[in-house]
């Protein structure tokens, strides 16, 4: 049987732990690229952060790169020094630093690189790819320097795209050194003066971020955040955070009924000494599911109406983090602002003059502030995106945006579809572009499970014809 390739296009958190799956589910002789553009392998923007108090939104318990062993990182974290871990103590509930997770995964690409069942058989390559096309039965994608790999089949693993800005009448103030709109550049808090009030423009998870690197920093300045509704993440509960109800309820997938249950059953979990949290939390294993059977008008509702009450309470902070930013908010120093951006104006002294429309109100408002930073969190309309390999996919029709503009159009098995509806055999999707199909695709949890069901597929399709007629029977278990 002739060698197989199957490219990974992106070696973030998803790409990575794609390929960790495909060394353990196919032959020793189907040979897997890692192509990342960026310096890190495994690790992402999120997890490649240097400041050790971006900690992870879930405890260590909750971590592991694998389904069948949920203690690995905590087993892992186990085997580090105390300096290694900057003091840290190794429990289930301890949040952990994003950059110490990084390591983690990055351990555990070079752990499996190098045994002796897959030896040689992961190529990392530091490129990027601006083209995708068909060739002789598979693919080859031109890569940056003009170089062609020739692959049997590939998946885009492009992670998250940085944020479009809020629509102006004069959009020339993007364009000006006064706006920032990667809020994780290095240089995102360059040459900043320590008592100019900013504008964070959103005020999720990136927002926190962004908060707890000023005050790492030592700025005083007033830091403003503001966003349609003004909403910051939730806190996790420390302590037990039981629910004492019964498993026995159906969940309803009509959006009406969803809203109604969730807040009945939140009632009745604080009622019986649980929490709200834990509701949320045991809707988990379930979203997916609920997602899928959800009708698309509900699903269109939810994501105009309800999506940030949503993102709030599910994508929670850890306690030491919501500590300071609660404590930034009863100094002052941080207010949080509900309204839109209407428009920019750049003084002579070089501040910026933003107007925006208080939320619930019909009048003006203007901040005055040294920098603006967008931290509205990661664009998902591919119709915005310009990154050049996703605007040439799309020009080709090799894929297609989903119909609610969460990211690309997949079927339940991850192959894209193409601008007139087939399904591709040869190229497929994996992570945060898949929300459209799964909606949560952003946590570890979610996308551990889906890399490992991809990298099954994906095994059988490489493996003689007769052994993957057996495989496909096999079915994704949420």
């Amino acid at each position: 049987m002739t060698q197989q390739t199957i490219a990974i296009v992106g070696a973030g958190f998803s790409g990575t732990l794609l390929a960790l799956h495909l060394m353990r589910q196919c032959s020793p002789d189907t040979r897997i690229v890692l192509i990342e553009r960026n310096e890190h392998f495994g690790r992402g923007a999120a997890y490649s952060t240097g400041n050790s108090s971006h900690l992870l939104n879930v405890p260590a318990a909750k971590m592991s790169a694998f389904q069948a062993r949920p203690s690995d990182f905590l087993d892992w974290l186990k085997t580090r020094s105390s300096e290694e871990l900057g003091g840290l103590q190794p429990l289930a509930t301890t949040f952990v630093p994003r950059a110490i997770f990084g390591r983690y995964i990055s351990d555990l690409l070079e752990t499996e690189m190098k045994s002796t069942l897959h030896c040689g058989q992961l190529e990392l390559l530091r490129a990027s790819v601006r083209d995708i096309a068909p060739r002789g039965g598979g693919l080859v994608l031109t890569l940056g320097d003009g170089e062609a790999l020739q692959v049997d089949r590939a998946v885009l693993a492009v992670g998250n795209f940085p944020p479009s800005p809020p629509p102006v009448a004069d959009s020339s103030f993007y364009d000006t050194d006064s706006y920032r709109s990667d809020p994780w550049a290095p240089d995102l808090l360059a040459n900043l003066d320590p008592q100019a009030p900013l504008l964070l423009i959103g005020t999720g998870l990136t927002t926190v971020d962004t908060v707890v690197s000023l005050l790492d920093q030592e700025h005083r300045g007033p830091i403003i955040a503001l966003s349609r509704r003004g909403l910051l993440p939730q806190n996790h509960l420390l302590g037990p955070v039981k629910t004492a109800l019964p498993e026995t309820e159906e969940f309803p997938t009509r959006l009406t009924s969803l809203a109604r249950f969730l807040r009945d059953r939140s009632r009745r979990a604080r009622e019986a000494g649980g929490s709200w949290q834990a509701v949320i939390d045991e809707l988990r294993p379930l979203t997916t599911e609920i997602w899928q059977a959800m009708p698309r008008e509900d699903r269109l509702r939810f994501l105009r109406h309800l999506r940030p009450w949503w993102d709030t309470h599910r994508h929670r902070i850890s306690g030491p983090v919501a500590a300071r930013i609660a404590e930034a908010q009863r100094t002052g120093q941080l207010r949080i602002q509900a309204g839109r951006i209407r428009t920019y104006a750049v003084t002579p002294t070089g501040d910026v003059d933003v107007t925006y429309r208080p939320r619930f109100k019909d009048h003006l408002e203007t901040l005055s502030v040294g920098r603006v930073i967008n931290c509205s969190g990661p664009e998902s309309d591919f119709g915005r995106i310009r990154d050049p390999l996703v605007r040439r996919l799309l020009d080709q029709g090799m894929v297609r945006p989903d119909s609610l503009s969460l990211g690309l159009d997949i079927t339940r098995t991850c192959a894209l579809l193409g601008r007139d509806g087939g399904i591709s055999r040869r190229l497929f999707a994996v992570g945060p572009v898949t929300k459209g199909a799964f909606w949560e695709m952003t946590a570890v949890p979610d996308i551990r499970q889906q890399a490992e069901y991809l990298a099954g597929q994906l095994a059988a399709l490489v493996k003689p014809a007769a052994v993957a007629a057996q495989a496909s029977d096999a079915t994704w278990s949420i």
